[in-house]
Parts: structure tokens; C-alpha cells; sequence
């Protein structure tokens, strides 16, 4: 099980750090760290923070840079049991029914019932999948805050025990722990019980420095120059009072089309007429419009 010395997946933090960024994530210090802990402690990790820093690809880049495989839970209001924990293949258990009416085969209620209730019927939903793997996984819990808190419900014997219980086969319990990513734009408040069983983790849009050294990675063909422009120029548009601030993808979209566009310094008129791939509110462009500042010197 992850958590011992014997197995654990990962040296230290640091060795985090650049496994991360061998893949292409560029975590700060504090992130390696709880991915760290996350293995060492066998604990999920509730990942909170505005949308598009990251929090997604963290749980994308973990499973790759650990060979694992990723199980993903996209959550949704109306998420239940069926689609989240598993399900019982009812089309398959009513054949097997009616073969055995038609063959008249002589089997007992009890002995039919364990039969359409068993592994062959039922179907594995995210949750299940990744308790019963026998393979390395990483489980992914997508914007846990869409689903109603009773639903969160479902998620705390998986996140306490590693296990599911399936009342018609007894509990199921993890052959290996999985490293459990739940993320959450705070649209809600989370309940107590839930977080009890985490690490926390806040992931907010990066520094300069480490925004700058994302586009210069992401970015072909890119001057260190434009990079530090753009970034700059990014940061600024960011401390405005905007419906969506810009993610660092959209950093990237905005880097990719100035470099297409044969840019090659950025100005307050290219900035401007090229917003609409930062933003994606009439109301923001024309704000950030407005107020921007050219970062040129």
C-alpha cells in the first residue's frame, strides 16, 4: 500500500518537483510537497483555486509522470450512485431471467439471485473502477463543488477506507491506493466531513517568473522578450475587475497567436486588437481596453 517507505512512488518533494516538470507542469515548491504527502500519508488531495490555474492538468500530469492511469469523475449536479459508484446491467440480469424461465433449468430463486447479482451483471462506474484496479491509478474528481453536498456523501467511504460496498457482494477494498485528486472552483462550500479527508491545496494563477517560464516552455518559437511581455501584460489584465480573469491556457492561446501574427513586441494597439483570445467577455475586453497600460519600457 502507498504510504510505506518500501513502496512509495515518490523520493521527496523536490524529485516531485522535477518529475512534474519533465511532463510539463511547473508546480511551485508547495504543491510537490503535497503531492508528496499525498503518497506518504494516503490521503486525497482537495484542490482549490479560480478556474484554469492548473488544478485539472496537476491530477493529468501526476498519472503521467507515474505511468499510472487516470480515472476521471466529472462531476455534475443531479451526480448519483449509478454514474458515480456503480450500477447493475438490468437489460443482462432480465435475459439471464428469461433464459432460465425458458430452459426451465431448475434453479432456485436464491441461486438465480446470486448469479444476476454478482461480477459478470455489474457495471463499474469511476469510483469502483479505481478502488478494484489492480494497476496503478491516479482518480480524478473534477469540480467536486457542482455536486449537491448530499451526494458528497457517496465520496467518504471511498476517500476514508478505499473501498465501495456493494450490498448485494459485500465491500469491495482497494487492492493498491490510488492518489486522489478532487478539485473545486469554490462555487460552493465543501462539507466538514469531506474535507477532514484531504490535504488542501490552494492553486492560484502562477508568479511572473514561473508564468514566464510556462510560455517560454509552451510557446515554440517564442523571444524571451515577447514572453516577458506577454506575461506582464497578463498579470496586469488580471488585476482588473473582470467576470473571468484569464487562465494561464489563455496566456498561452495569446502567446501562440502573437507569435503567428509574426509579432515580435508587443504594443498597446496589437495588445488591444488581439484581446479576444484573452478574454471571453465583451464587457472584459472592453474594460481591460480601457485601462491597459503598455508594458513596454
Amino acid at each position: 500500500m502507498a504510504g510505506t517507505a518500501e513502496e512509495a512512488r515518490f523520493e521527496s518533494p523536490s524529485a516531485v518537483n522535477d518529475s512534474l516538470r519533465a511532463v510539463g507542469y511547473f508546480a511551485d515548491e508547495g504543491t510537490a510537497s503535497v503531492v508528496f504527502l499525498a503518497d506518504r500519508l494516503a490521503k486525497p488531495v482537495l484542490v482549490e483555486g479560480p478556474a484554469g490555474t492548473g488544478k485539472t492538468q496537476l491530477a493529468k500530469s501526476v498519472a503521467e509522470m507515474t505511468g499510472a492511469r487516470l480515472v476521471r469523475l466529472q462531476c455534475y449536479e443531479g451526480l448519483d450512485e449509478s454514474k458515480a459508484l456503480y450500477e447493475w446491467n438490468y437489460k443482462k440480469q432480465l435475459l439471464r431471467i428469461q433464459a432460465e424461465q425458458v430452459t426451465s433449468g431448475g434453479e432456485t430463486w436464491g441461486e438465480l439471485e446470486a448469479d444476476i447479482f454478482s461480477e459478470p451483471f455489474l457495471l463499474a462506474r469511476p469510483l469502483l473502477e479505481a478502488i478494484r484496479a489492480s494497476d496503478p491509478v491516479v482518480l480524478l474528481i473534477d469540480e467536486v463543488d457542482r455536486v449537491e453536498v448530499e451526494t458528497e456523501a457517496l465520496l467518504l467511504e471511498v476517500l476514508s477506507d478505499y473501498q465501495v460496498s456493494v450490498p448485494e457482494m459485500g465491500t469491495v477494498k482497494a487492492q493498491q491506493i490510488p492518489l486522489v485528486f478532487l478539485t473545486s472552483n469554490n462555487t460552493r462550500e465543501l462539507s466538514e466531513a469531506l474535507k477532514r479527508r484531504c490535504l488542501f491545496l490552494h492553486l492560484d494563477y502562477p508568479s511572473p517568473g514561473r508564468e514566464r517560464e510556462i510560455v517560454l516552455a509552451k510557446v515554440p518559437g517564442i523571444e524571451a522578450a515577447l514572453a516577458e511581455q506577454v506575461v506582464r501584460t497578463v498579470q496586469l489584465v488580471r488585476s482588473l475587475e473582470l467576470k473571468k480573469p484569464p487562465s494561464v491556457s489563455e496566456t498561452l492561446d495569446w502567446a501562440r497567436t502573437l507569435v503567428l501574427l509574426g509579432v515580435a513586441r508587443l504594443d498597446a494597439d496589437v495588445a488591444k486588437e488581439t484581446l479576444n483570445v484573452l478574454l471571453k467577455h465583451s464587457s472584459d475586453i472592453e474594460r481591460a481596453a480601457k485601462d491597459l497600460v503598455t508594458t513596454e519600457r
